[in-house]
């Protein structure tokens, strides 16, 4: 650490922990958010993957979400213990066929309203300036 006049310098500016420090800033809103809906962000992910891929297989889920196949089979078993999936496959060995049950759709539908609110928390009029733009420039990137 250099300092200057007696006094530490400012750190130096890293995009990489800037936008790291931003996103677990929003990971923890989203969750606090999620948690009444008995949701965490990994299993609206989840939930939202199958929902927008009805038939997906285990193995593309795991891609899709970053983690193993193994985990995406635990992940499912449990949306399925809590009737938010089903996996229609006719017998073991053959291609998985995962959809959204009704009732997941409902929930589906009632995290997209808690995350709607984050964003608007966290990037709407109210928000800090520079996260404001951060918005903007994240749904610019991502609009076209």
């Amino acid at each position: 650490m250099s300092f200057e006049n007696g006094r530490p310098a400012p750190p130096v500016t890293s995009t990489s922990i800037i936008v790291l420090t931003l996103a677990r800033r929003i990971e923890t809103e989203l969750n606090a958010a999620l948690a009444p809906l008995d949701l965490t962000v990994s299993r609206l992910g989840l939930l939202g993957h199958i929902a927008a891929v009805p038939g997906v297989s285990f193995s593309d889920l795991a891609r899709m979400s970053g983690i193993t196949v193994q985990s995406v089979h635990a992940a499912v078993k449990a949306l399925a213990a809590a009737g938010l999936v089903r996996d229609n496959t006719a017998r073991a060995g053959s291609a998985s066929a995962i959809e959204v049950t009704a009732e997941g759709a409902r929930l589906l539908e009632r995290a997209q309203a808690a995350v709607a609110e984050v964003d608007e928390r966290m990037f709407g009029p109210a928000a800090d300036p520079i996260q404001r733009q951060v918005g903007d420039a994240v749904r610019a990137a991502f609009s076209a």
